[in-house]
């Protein structure tokens, strides 16, 4: 996994699992405690993610909310785009240009 940009756009590429967490946590707080306004995950580069990436996720959006910002997600890969729809967790978070669910292929 590895995370780069500012503490206003952030790229997430690799895996976002169990592994990778705690490192990503550190990360993605400090970016929502260093800056203001809409913090953008770009996850166009993320390969997979599991319940505790997701956590992390959540926790950055809860930290955000607390400081004043907004968690803003962008490029979200379709696998979990339906990950997201299936726990309803797209209907919490900011995600840029939204998720079609109805375009979403059926698993």
């Amino acid at each position: 996994m590895y995370i780069r940009g500012d503490h206003a756009e952030l790229v997430v590429g690799g895996r976002l699992d169990v592994r990778s967490a705690a490192d990503a946590r550190t990360v993605l707080h400090s970016a929502v405690d260093d800056g203001a306004g809409d913090l953008v995950l770009d996850l166009s580069e993320l390969d997979s993610w599991d319940a505790t990436g997701l956590g992390v996720i959540m926790g950055a959006h809860r930290r955000a909310g607390r400081c004043g910002r907004r968690l803003v997600l962008r490029g979200v890969p379709a696998q979990m785009q339906r990950l997201l729809v299936a726990t309803r967790l797209h209907r919490i978070l900011a995600i840029e240009g939204g998720i079609g669910v109805e375009s979403l292929p059926r698993v």
